[in-house]
């Protein structure tokens, strides 16, 4: 192994050679911690040529979670590690980032490979079976939790993301694709290159269930749980036209047997737009982000730690939708005016426990912005946040309470934040 400098990694970033490189992230700084980037060289069965480098926070469990996250066409592991927020969001929440590095295709650049007969086929070879190998390798090196492992990516990585889902259902608990495009978008080599796609042209229209029987025929007689999935687009995005997100909600509902209607929808950002797919239980099996007037440029600053929070990854319960009522009670009071309010929150445990040392997950009302804080952390500002305890309020008796606020600006919508969850169990509310 060799260890590789946050300098270095930033200048991978910059290392984008072709039209579908990922520009999301620019200027984002890297991790702080004194963890980092490490190359492995012998990970295993490597038919794609890839790099491997992964993240291992200074604190995590012993059997961390998994999560690999792609990058873009002439973009690289180091690149995507500088450029987006998955490193420290590891290091807020304990889990290892594999960050590989695609190797050079014959007049693709730096790009995964998603067309080739060997790449649609489980264990077919190229890319996918790479990728698998970093998996394993992470499993038996670092003691990674094989139950809960994950997989994302921006552009061609968002594309590699779907395929993965789609080969290895029984290694990933669930994705998250940016500006990605369905399973078998591609038919072979000679109709990559965006520019000049049918893929790409918005001309591969299918149906659902044409979509769905691609991802069926990758992994013949698999009948085992799929993972979930979560579909990010810019409604500006030309290279990777918009109209793919809604082939790539065809593909998965038609595989998970839901319909193309959306059981709920949302604005949890300004400018975004959520629709749910969730079964007769009401778990979240597809969840697409509509994101207004956005160009090729995902994710951006904030999304990230929504691909963390539908993956379970910050709490500890793991999966993609929230864990069952804990042991906790929330009481929220709001005071409001112009473009500015407060929230103070009470947090009880209603457990015959104590509680030593607590974060509380919400998600605040789209448009609000935290501005300051009191009696506990606020980290990010906006969308779905996460307050922890200061030095002198990490105890909870049974039956005591904590409480914390903050002040924020807001556009118009006041309203209380929702989907409390303390230490990873969803909390009552009133």
């Amino acid at each position: 192994m060799r260890r590789i400098s946050k300098a270095l990694a930033a200048v991978g970033t910059a290392a984008a050679v072709t039209a579908l490189s990922v520009i999301a992230g620019a200027g984002l700084a890297a991790p702080a911690s004194a963890a980092s980037l490490t190359q492995v060289t012998n990970f295993g069965a490597n038919p794609g040529g890839a790099q491997m480098y992964v993240y291992v926070p200074d604190s995590h469990p012993a059997n961390p979670a998994i999560l690999v996250a792609l990058h873009g066409c002439g973009g690289s592991g180091p690149g995507f590690y500088s450029g987006s927020e998955f490193a420290s969001l590891a290091n807020q929440y304990g889990f290892i980032v594999i960050y590989p590095s695609a190797e050079q295709q014959a007049g693709f650049g730096k790009c995964w490979d998603t067309w080739s007969d060997a790449a649609k086929v489980r264990g077919g070879g190229s890319d996918p079976v790479s990728l698998v190998s970093m998996v394993t390798y992470v499993e038996q090196t670092y003691h990674g939790d094989a139950s809960r492992v994950y997989v994302t990516g921006s552009s061609s990585g968002g594309m590699m993301t779907d395929e993965m889902l789609a080969l290895y259902p029984d290694v990933f608990k669930a994705g998250a694709a940016y500006m990605g495009v369905p399973f078998d978008c591609f038919a072979n080599a000679a109709d990559y290159p965006p520019g000049t796609s049918k893929c790409t042209s918005g001309t591969m229209v299918r149906t659902p269930q044409e979509w769905g029987d691609e991802v069926r025929a990758a992994y013949p007689g698999y009948t085992g749980p799929r993972p979930p999935i979560q579909l990010w687009h810019g409604t500006a995005d030309t290279l990777v036209p918009y109209q793919l997100l809604q082939e790539d909600i065809k593909q998965w509902t038609n595989v998970f047997g839901l319909s193309q209607t959306p059981t709920s929808t949302d604005t949890p950002q300004s400018g975004w737009s959520r629709s749910r797919f969730a079964d007769s239980s009401g778990k979240v099996d597809v969840e697409a982000y509509s994101i207004q007037g956005a160009g090729h440029v995902l994710p951006e600053t904030g999304m990230a730690a929504y691909a963390i929070h539908f993956f379970g990854l910050d709490s500890t319960s793991g999966g993609g939708n929230p864990p069952p009522a804990g042991a906790c009670r929330v009481a929220d009071s709001v005071s409001a005016w112009g473009g500015g309010m407060t929230q103070n929150i009470t947090v009880t445990n209603t457990g015959s426990s104590a509680i030593n040392g607590w974060s509380l997950t919400f998600t605040l009302a789209s448009g609000q912005t935290v501005t300051n804080t009191w009696n506990a952390a606020i980290t990010p500002s906006s969308g779905r946040v996460t307050a922890t305890n200061l030095s002198y309020d990490a105890a909870i008796a049974p039956g005591a309470s904590v409480s914390f606020g903050f002040q924020a600006n807001q556009t118009g919508n006041a309203t209380a934040p929702t989907d409390f969850a303390l230490n990873g169990a969803a909390c009552t509310t009133g």
